[in-house]
């Protein structure tokens, strides 16, 4: 006799976000899946979860779905496909991969991935076979880099307090990060704190975002001028007594330097160059000193600057000025990224690793895929590439040369994908995805502390196949050297990697839903010592040769490093207004889109509406703008057409666009990653998402 179905079970959210929810998956009696719910027992989660991830159905149940392998019949980018079989499609690929490798090498095919699901095998699979065939390597510049780089500069360690400490602090700063549109479980914990203990909550942006209108104080700030507000702080902090002079002596490195640096980081200095009020910057330092549980989260947006690490390692400076490390509820909290110490031998296949072969930026796609040659580091051309969990056609950086890339006929684009995305319309094979609920994997949040179990919840329609079958399958026809990782299951990868890792075996996870894996207090607020040789906070980094959990091959270090600041400070790396570009753009997150996931739902279409530019009323009339016009936005990397909207709540010289759009919502077909740039950024590289110059006019 059939089962019936459950009414309901467990899984965790599997997007590029920091709160990696754990969720509730309720059913209909048929068996389809009614809603996901935030879980309850789940203390960061805390019931809580996102309005795109709640209405998950209509993703999983989404009649435009792909749901058969295709081969392509038109021109690239036209969308014109035939069905053919899984077989026929590994096959061809496998065929096309080895003609590959034997007229120019292994290294001329890259496997590309990225963050459309953070699992821990179902992601991260795709280096098993990297490493097996010695296909070109990626560097991944994407997001992280500069935040990492510059949190790591100073703590040592990407690890922090525990973030639920939020609901015990009586003030709470959120730095550059909207969390009511990207992270909604901060905002939980912050509410905690306010209904609980009265907390005063502080958003520092670039506008006024959906949390700064949740706050007490806003400041709106000047893109890439993030520095400079935290250096008037902090000379405010040691100007009015409010230093914490006991702290400093015992865990930092140079605090005597570092006063006498800031002498002349006035908050009237700061204001010329943020557009704050020097009154205000005054106002929020004294609520800093004077508030010792006050708890720094510090998010991603304002590090995708060119001077972003600079600016991560001064904001998370504040924090040891003031000593608030010291108390629950207190301290800088960013990623927790290495508590978590996983063994991923039989995922990535690490002991096959070979550092010789070439590692290719992904950032960079646009230009290996045109031939640059420092690009493809001097190794052939890419003449294959296998792309899971992305889509570099809309959000990687100069889209210009990405598409150009992609348009070549030499180029055999594989793309397995839940949807056929713009990069899928210019892929030769296109291979159907299972969603996160058809398949099983294992999360770890960035910004919690939780290890959690993404357990397979329905059947997946016939046709859509899991990331490692493919991984698996092509491994089975390249001629790949052989890994036990290739012969087990996801179930099977979980299972090892917690054994080999220390951590149970898949039974006990399964029982447990998820493992809390925050280190004790005195180890999370780093009062045994911080992550460095001599266990200080270094406020003196030495750039270019600091730890960071992304670091390019070797001695590697880009941009201007040697340039930046030897203390905390405002370093003017970024890319400048002039007389000809006379404003800066911020490319910010949607609340209704993750990145260039759920373009695809109506409701978040519908919510969104259209790709608008914001622009300041005033700022508007110097080119006479009006509200709701056609325009047009340039810089030397391209143009793009959008309809303009006023907003009183924009830094002054700042435009801000949300959301990742697909190119076909733009009436030119170009989207804006048209203008961002793939500039490797100091020292260690990454893509300035969103600093960078433009003009506007009206159409």
């Amino acid at each position: 006799m059939n089962q019936p179905p459950p009414k309901s079970t467990f899984s965790t959210c599997p997007h590029d976000c920091p709160s990696a929810c754990a969720v509730e998956v309720h059913f209909y009696p048929h068996g389809d899946i009614r809603r996901l719910n935030g879980a309850k027992e789940n203390t960061y989660t805390a019931g809580v979860v996102c309005a795109k991830v709640a209405r998950y159905p209509e993703r999983l149940y989404h009649p435009e779905r792909l749901v058969n392998p295709m081969r392509r019949v038109g021109k690239k980018g036209e969308g014109r496909f035939e069905e053919i079989s899984w077989d026929e499609a590994l096959d061809l690929i496998a065929q096309t991969f080895l003609k590959a490798e034997a007229e120019f090498g292994a290294e001329s095919i890259w496997p590309y991935y990225y963050a459309g699901t953070m699992g821990q095998v179902q992601r991260d699979s795709i280096h098993r076979l990297r490493h097996a065939k010695g296909y070109s390597r990626q560097f991944d510049s994407f997001c992280t880099n500069m935040a990492w780089t510059g949190y790591i500069a100073g703590t040592g360690r990407l690890a922090g307090p525990d973030p639920r400490e939020m609901a015990l602090s009586d003030q709470i700063v959120i730095w550059g990060t909207n969390p009511v549109a990207t992270q909604v479980n901060v905002m939980t914990h912050v509410v905690a704190a306010r209904k609980k203990r009265g907390a005063r909550v502080i958003v520092v942006d670039v506008y006024e975002t959906e949390t700064m209108k949740q706050a007490d104080i806003g400041l709106v700030l000047k893109p890439g001028t993030d520095a400079a507000l935290a250096c008037a702080i902090m000379h405010v902090l040691f100007r009015d007594g409010h230093a914490d002079r006991d702290y400093l002596d015992a865990y930092t490195d140079c605090p005597v330097e570092l006063e006498a640096h800031l002498k002349t980081r006035t908050p009237d200095w700061a204001a010329a160059i943020t557009g704050l009020d020097a009154a205000r910057i005054e106002e929020v330092a004294a609520l800093i000193g004077e508030t010792k549980k006050t708890f720094f989260r510090l998010g991603y947006g304002f590090t995708r600057q060119r001077n972003g690490a600079v600016a991560m390692h001064a904001a998370a400076s504040i924090a040891c000025v003031t000593g608030c490390w010291q108390y629950e509820g207190g301290g800088a909290f960013h990623n927790n990224g290495a508590i978590y110490q996983l063994n991923k031998e039989m995922i990535e296949a690490t002991s096959l690793k070979d550092t010789k072969v070439r590692s290719l930026d992904q950032s960079l796609i646009g230009r290996v895929l045109t031939g640059d040659e420092d690009a493809l580091r001097g190794g052939p051309p890419v003449k294959a590439i296998l792309i899971q969990n992305t889509n570099p056609v809309s959000v990687a950086p100069e889209q210009e040369r990405v598409k150009q890339g992609f348009a070549r006929e030499d180029l055999f684009t594989v793309v397995h994908e839940q949807f056929l995305t713009e990069t899928a319309k210019m892929a030769d094979i296109v291979l159907p995805a299972t969603q996160f609920l058809e398949h099983d994997d294992i999360y770890k949040g960035g910004g919690h502390q939780y290890l959690s179990l993404g357990p397979k919840a329905v059947e997946p329609p016939e046709g859509p196949k899991e990331n490692i079958f493919v991984i698996n399958e092509i491994a089975k026809r390249v001629d790949s050297r052989p890994h036990p990782g290739f012969e087990m299951s996801a179930a099977e990868h979980i299972d090892w990697m917690l054994q080999n890792s220390g951590y149970g075996t898949l039974a006990d996870l399964e029982t447990e839903k998820w493992r809390d894996m925050q280190p004790d207090f005195e180890t999370s607020h780093f009062l045994n010592g911080f992550g460095h040789a001599d266990g200080k906070f270094h406020f003196r980094p030495d750039w270019g040769k600091t730890p960071a959990p992304n670091k390019p091959d070797g001695e590697t270090v880009f941009g201007p490093f040697a340039d930046i600041p030897e203390f905390p400070d405002q370093w003017d790396s970024i890319e400048l207004a002039d007389r000809e570009h006379p404003f800066r753009l911020a490319t910010s997150p949607a609340r209704s889109f993750l990145n260039s996931t759920f373009n695809e739902t109506q409701t978040s279409l519908k919510k969104e509406g259209r790709p608008e530019v914001w622009i300041r009323p005033d700022d508007a009339g110097r080119f006479d703008i009006e509200d709701g016009a056609k325009v047009k936005m340039g810089n030397a990397r391209g143009v793009v057409t959008l309809h303009a909207r006023h907003v009183e709540t924009v830094a002054p010289g700042t435009l801000i666009s949300e959301g990742i759009w697909p190119n076909a919502a733009f009436e030119d077909g170009r989207g804006i990653n048209t203008l961002t740039g793939a500039d490797p950024v100091a020292p260690y590289g990454g893509a300035a998402f969103h600093d960078t110059a433009v003009w506007i006019r009206p159409c």
